[in-house]
């Protein structure tokens, strides 16, 4: 099922629409009017604010269930782990219907763990299209997520992304910046030479 692209606003990240599933919340509630009836499940590619920062309306709006990595749920209730103070904001003080882990399957989303940007930041991987959902583990043209904030850690996400380069990938959605709908490996190879040109 094709990946409808919501563009983030600002500091807010971008969403994404597939078959019952959005992922992300960082968007105005109103950015997703016209799917309302049709969200039945939310999935946070980690926990940071910009990501969350509407999760609250948005499932009240939905009814749909909030699912996130076992390793950033606690950032749905803390200032520090999600960055809300940054924004001048608080965290949506939520408890997640779903812990995820690595492997699961969501709909047609394979859950890929790929901690670096936090501990429990996620891919999510959909075959058919050949394309991944990659929140901000990788961005286009070779930029990657920040690992200076807390859960942050260069080796980690380094190892991620030689994880992800095997995949058969032909469309990037990041959290951040415009979606990639053809050639996308060529990023994702980008940001593997990056990393290792930066810190080896």
């Amino acid at each position: 099922m094709p990946i409808q692209w919501i563009p983030g606003s600002g500091w807010q990240a971008n969403s994404y629409i597939t078959g019952g599933m959005l992922i992300d919340a960082g968007v105005l509630p109103m950015a997703l009017e016209r799917f309302r009836n049709t969200i039945e499940t939310i999935i946070l590619t980690h926990g940071h604010f910009d990501h969350t920062a509407h999760l609250a309306e948005i499932q009240a709006m939905t009814g749909a269930e909030v699912c996130i990595h076992k390793e950033d749920e606690i950032a749905l209730r803390s200032e520090v782990e999600s960055l809300s103070f940054n924004f001048g904001g608080h965290p949506p003080m939520m408890i997640p219907d779903r812990i995820l882990s690595d492997g699961d399957r969501i709909g047609e989303l394979l859950v890929i763990h790929t901690p670096g940007h936090t501990r429990g930041s996620i891919c999510l991987y959909h075959e058919e299209e050949r394309a991944l959902i990659s929140g901000d583990t990788v961005f286009p043209h070779g930029s990657f997520g920040r690992t200076d904030f807390p859960g942050g850690n260069t080796d980690d996400l380094r190892a991620s992304i030689e994880r992800l380069i095997p995949l058969d990938i032909d469309a990037l959605y990041p959290g951040h910046d415009q979606p990639v709908t053809e050639g996308a490996k060529k990023h994702l190879l980008a940001t593997q030479h990056c990393l290792r040109s930066y810190y080896g």
